[in-house]
């Protein structure tokens, strides 16, 4: 756990170093806050679905992007081999990268807290739901970052890695939205993949363990198969 939070200390601590954090937040509340503003001044409603509307389709495209460098970087400079070196394991690699990457996620999150104080001052905000709302953003927002983690493994080309993490985030973001289109027979099958399905639950304060086990899996597996991707590179 010490290895671990080590890494994960460095990579924080490097997004903010760089101007990558204040990019990522600058462009996220601008888009966030374009379509909150809209909906209140211009539907003159005060609430946060636009948000949960929103805020699904952009992790789609923020996320790799955030991702794409966290291994990627790693093997194409060549510290991976400086990494190995030490007495680390390679899951200890990942999980590390992965907390300090969702780390920058919960900080993008808590600034948009400040639309859940408006509308709490406009209005009656249902706080329950509001909570639940943002616990299903995050448990969608750590799902999609572990496929970002394989794709950044698998590759030391950062664009690959980003193009490859978009194809599977936009699979899982799209497929509970074709079922119109699918034989009855699979469409249960695709309603379950799909990762917004799971989220609506969430955020209508359904939580149980169907959609826990749905985002405990995905995250799972992405960090499983991240780390043995980095165990072939070094040859275990």
């Amino acid at each position: 756990m010490q290895n671990i939070l080590v890494i994960a200390r460095r990579e924080f601590k490097s997004y903010f170093d760089s101007p990558v954090a204040y990019i990522v937040l600058t462009f996220f509340l601008i888009i966030t806050g374009y379509f909150f503003t809209s909906n209140l001044f211009l539907a003159n409603q005060a609430d946060l679905r636009t948000l949960w509307g929103v805020v699904p389709l952009l992790f789609v495209f923020f996320i790799p992007a955030i991702s794409m460098k966290l291994l990627a970087e790693e093997k194409k400079s060549g510290t991976i081999e400086l990494l190995y070196t030490y007495p680390i394991r390679d899951s200890e690699i990942v999980v590390g990268k992965y907390l300090a990457a969702l780390g920058l996620l919960g900080v993008l999150l808590l600034v948009t807290l400040v639309y859940a104080f408006t509308v709490g001052s406009l209005g009656n905000m249902d706080t329950g739901q509001a909570v639940a709302g943002y616990v299903g953003l995050l448990l969608m927002a750590a799902a999609y970052l572990a496929v970002g983690v394989f794709a950044s493994s698998v590759t030391d080309n950062q664009i690959i890695a980003f193009i490859f993490a978009l194809f599977i985030s936009f699979v899982l973001f799209i497929a509970d939205k074709i079922l119109f289109f699918l034989p009855s027979g699979v469409a249960g099958i695709f309603e379950y993949i799909g990762i917004e399905y799971h989220f609506q639950n969430v955020a209508r304060g359904v939580i149980d363990t169907r959609n826990l086990l749905y985002f405990g899996s995905v995250i799972f597996f992405g960090l499983l198969l991240a780390s043995h991707s980095l165990s072939r590179r070094r040859g275990d």
